[in-house]
């Protein structure tokens, strides 16, 4: 199921039932879990490791160096789980050793056209990233988000959880779970209710997701007020923990 024309190298790790197609080049460090589709004209190269049931479109880089004048050529990797979608003119990049010295995206996602992933980005499961959605080096992004079309999201940003951008937004601060933002910069428009209901929160869930949303963003108090009366919904509903804790662990400041 290799192609004639691709090049594996000797050493790459190649799982059973992987197809490979023509003009595809696979380094020496690569691993490809079973039942993985790579289509033609695909790099994959660095300590890369791919697990199974990946599909991978045409003219793909994935593992690459990472785009940073700081890399000095060290011995970090790039993992993909399993189950993952990525679509055409994709680029992912290994990690740094500024960071975990690993570039991780779970299983389960969907990437379209012209994904970019940076270094030492970690990113969950099911998440749908649209066309020319970027993500800088360092962002973390949790299960379920959706960013859309031509998202850009600054380096070391934290997306929450069921999060989702509207097309063309610019996030530059961390965003919470559940929270629909589009603009740029990112503005809050709401949770993202219909996201929350095909995933099966209950509407007393969704209802109290709602009430931490107006706290953080309607209420007017200041951060540090409204984080202790979400403290105190969170332990009166378990959905509203996620959203507690991501916006007392914030780093680079809340999308507000």
């Amino acid at each position: 199921m290799i192609h004639p024309t691709a090049i594996v190298h000797p050493n790459a790790k190649i799982g059973a039932n992987v197809s490979i197609g023509a003009y595809s080049i696979i380094g020496g460090n690569v691993e490809i879990g079973d039942g993985t589709r790579i289509a033609s004209h695909v790099v994959v190269e660095g300590h890369t490791r791919i697990g199974r049931d990946n599909e991978i479109f045409q003219f793909c880089s994935i593992g690459a160096q990472p785009q940073d004048k700081k890399y000095e050529d060290e011995p970090t990797r790039l993992e993909i789980g399993d189950r993952n979608t990525i679509r055409e003119f994709c680029s992912f990049n290994v990690g740094t050793s500024q960071d975990a010295h690993v570039t991780r995206m779970g299983s389960d996602n969907w990437i379209m056209a012209y994904v970019h992933i940076a270094h030492d980005c970690q990113v969950g499961d099911h998440t749908i990233f649209a066309n020319n959605a970027t993500l800088a080096g360092h962002v973390h992004v949790g299960d379920w988000a959706i960013l859309g079309g031509f998202t850009g999201v600054h380096q070391f940003v934290r997306v929450g959880a069921h999060s989702f951008c509207g097309v063309g937004t610019v996030l530059l601060q961390d965003l919470p779970p559940c929270v629909t933002v589009a603009g740029n910069p990112a503005a809050p428009h709401g949770i993202n209710s219909e996201g929350l209901r095909r995933r099966g929160f209950s509407a007393e869930g969704i209802s109290a997701i709602k009430r931490a949303y107006r706290i953080l963003y309607r209420s007017g108090l200041k951060l540090d007020e409204a984080r202790e009366q979400i403290a105190a919904l969170a332990g009166e509903f378990a959905e509203v923990q996620a959203f507690s804790d991501f916006i007392n662990q914030s780093g680079r400041g809340l999308v507000r």
